[in-house]
């Protein structure tokens, strides 16, 4: 049952990434607005998984020792140079070659990266048990929707067909299916490794919401909005906290 909800999980993931072309049927001023309550959700999500799912399993697993804390550090690290190297790349080639295509390629790159992290990540919750693969898979998920469909603008911007940009992003997408078979195979039962895994996710996870997602809220400073944010952001919490009862 761990192969089928892993590779059921990852499919979803990989089918995100062809949001991107919804865009394309809406108002941008909607789609932004629409955004930043699902960026705001997916803060909630993704730390709502780190404290009430992956610390707790890593505590239960084998004690939360200095450790696991270097390993959600590491996590941290990881991903900021991960981050750095892509956009030092962007930067690289917009100023010094005046080229946007390099540009596209690179993110892919960089994204197919990330998504072959996270079919590692969700295999890795599903090794450890089912309520702990369901939370992380749903929280990969949501922070893949609004990062597929600024992708996808990427690759647009970069002078891709709309064919053509679906393609690429959809071949980039499908690597998580690579990680979480990769992970499964390797380390199928292997307890400790999949703590080691999912303590690294934990570092990515707030990473990601920290780094990438809050300060796109803090963009909006009217106060309805900001309410709207927190009040998603807790519905987030709310929802991993929920999955803490599956059983």
């Amino acid at each position: 049952m761990i192969w089928f909800y892993t590779i059921l999980s990852v499919f979803i993931v990989s089918a995100i990434s062809l949001v991107g072309v919804t865009t394309l049927m809406v108002n941008k001023e909607k789609l932004e607005k629409f955004l930043m309550y699902f960026v705001s959700f997916s803060v909630g999500a993704l730390l709502g998984d780190v404290f009430l799912h992956i610390i707790p399993e890593i505590s239960e697993e084998s004690g939360f020792k200095a450790q696991s804390g270097l390993l959600i550090l590491g996590g941290i690290v990881f991903f900021f140079i991960i981050e750095k190297f892509v956009n030092w790349h962007h930067c690289h080639h917009v100023e010094h070659t005046h080229k946007i295509k390099p540009m596209a390629y690179t993110n892919l790159i960089g994204d197919g990266l990330h998504n072959f992290l996270d079919g590692v990540i969700i295999a890795a919750g599903f090794m450890i048990s089912f309520p702990v693969g369901l939370a992380t898979a749903i929280a990969v998920v949501l922070h893949e929707v609004p990062q597929e469909i600024g992708d996808f603008g990427v690759l647009l911007y970069a002078g891709f067909s709309r064919g053509k940009a679906l393609l690429f992003n959809f071949l980039s997408a499908s690597l998580s299916i690579l990680g979480a078979v990769l992970t499964l195979a390797i380390a199928s039962g292997a307890k400790q490794f999949s703590s080691i895994v999912l303590a690294l996710a934990a570092g990515g996870f707030i990473y990601i919401a920290g780094s990438d997602l809050i300060p796109e809220l803090h963009h909006d400073f009217k106060w309805r909005s900001s309410i709207s944010q927190l009040f998603m952001l807790v519905v987030g919490i709310v929802v991993m906290w929920g999955l803490v009862f599956v059983e």
